[in-house]
């Protein structure tokens, strides 16, 4: 077993290594289009619309890193992936990026060589039971059935979990979370197991959100962040730096109602026109153009108008920003400087 797992992870590093011989930039510019990897489909994150258009937190930074390209946030094709075969996808070339509720850990950083391109949300395992089940903690699961996506990080998490508390489960494996909730609703596993944005996500689309909760143990840190393959720094930097620019112009104020009227004019604010390219070069330091920013902006707003649009406390998703507010809000999103 340890040598399967070893020669997976050498492959799928191998697979990296090759894929990024090349420059990421000049293949998305000669394909005309970003592929972008992202979930099966998660509520509020990553999923397409009544008309088939892909929507969510996490599309929003795929359209912003497209917008900062090209100028053209719908020029992005979203490659649905799988807890086993996004990391193959992205080492292989077959998509240039990953947004889609990944966990940064050291080993994919290091032993997957892929490079993680900053925290855009920072969340933690959790349980959803049915209320029915009258459990009101995590440690009252002895003896449960678990509903788990197989190829994630929640694997390892909830085996430590029940052994840290001497309690005993039997997992559900389950590749998707359309599958999960499927086996879950069916009565299959007594528990379902994942990220808790994603667990409040998927209680959002049931027929009667009510009927389940979430437990309160919080069992992990999982900060989640698009993520490249290692070995093209400036492919590496564009991802980065548009996500820092999403939440820098939250912290400054600028947003998609107001960008192209701020890069109009430039105002006394240096940091904000740095940002926006009316002052200094940090667009051709990038190899990109000097509004790169303002349409990274302009494509889906600055952070905060994404997340509240997507997954915020006025969504039927509901979530609050806590952690995942402004350092200047008593939250970790801080951006370094654009200087």
């Amino acid at each position: 077993m340890k040598k399967t797992i070893l020669l997976g992870a050498l492959t799928v590093a191998g697979l990296a290594a090759t894929a990024a011989s090349a420059s990421t930039l000049d293949d998305v510019r000669a394909r005309g289009k970003l592929n972008c990897g992202v979930t099966t489909g998660l509520a509020g994150f990553a999923a397409p619309d009544a008309n088939g258009v892909w929507q969510g937190f996490d599309v929003d930074m795929c359209r912003a890193v497209a917008a900062a390209v090209f100028g053209d946030p719908m020029a992005v094709e979203f490659v649905p992936t799988t807890g086993q075969t996004r990391f193959t996808a992205l080492a292989s070339g077959e998509v240039d990026m990953l947004a889609r509720n990944t966990t940064w850990t050291y080993s994919r950083d290091v032993d997957l060589k892929f490079e993680f391109a900053g925290t855009n949300y920072y969340d933690g395992q959790g349980f959803m039971v049915p209320k029915a089940l009258g459990v009101t903690s995590a440690k009252d699961l002895d003896g449960a059935t678990v509903c788990i996506q197989t190829g994630t990080t929640t694997e390892l998490n909830l085996a430590d979990f029940f052994r840290a508390n001497n309690i005993s489960y039997e997992p559900v494996p389950i590749e998707t979370n359309a599958e999960g909730l499927q086996q879950y609703g069916a009565g299959a596993c007594d528990a379902y197991t994942t990220d808790a944005s994603g667990l409040a996500a998927s209680r959002a689309t049931f027929e009667n959100p009510a009927d389940h909760i979430l437990l309160p143990e919080i069992i992990s840190k999982e900060p989640l962040a698009p993520l490249v393959r290692h070995g093209d720094n400036q492919w590496g930097d564009i991802v980065r730096w548009t996500l820092n620019a999403m939440i820098t112009a939250e912290e400054l104020g600028v947003t998609s109602a107001n960008v192209r009227e701020l890069a109009a004019a430039a105002g006394n604010n240096p940091e904000v026109n740095r940002l926006l390219g009316t002052e200094g070069e940090l667009g051709a330091m990038l190899g990109l153009s000097a509004d790169w920013a303002v349409n990274a902006i302009a494509a889906g707003g600055n952070y905060g108008e994404s997340f509240e649009r997507n997954i915020g406390s006025s969504t039927p998703i509901g979530l609050a920003r806590g952690l995942n507010a402004l350092w200047t809000n008593g939250g970790l999103l801080y951006s370094p400087p654009f200087r």
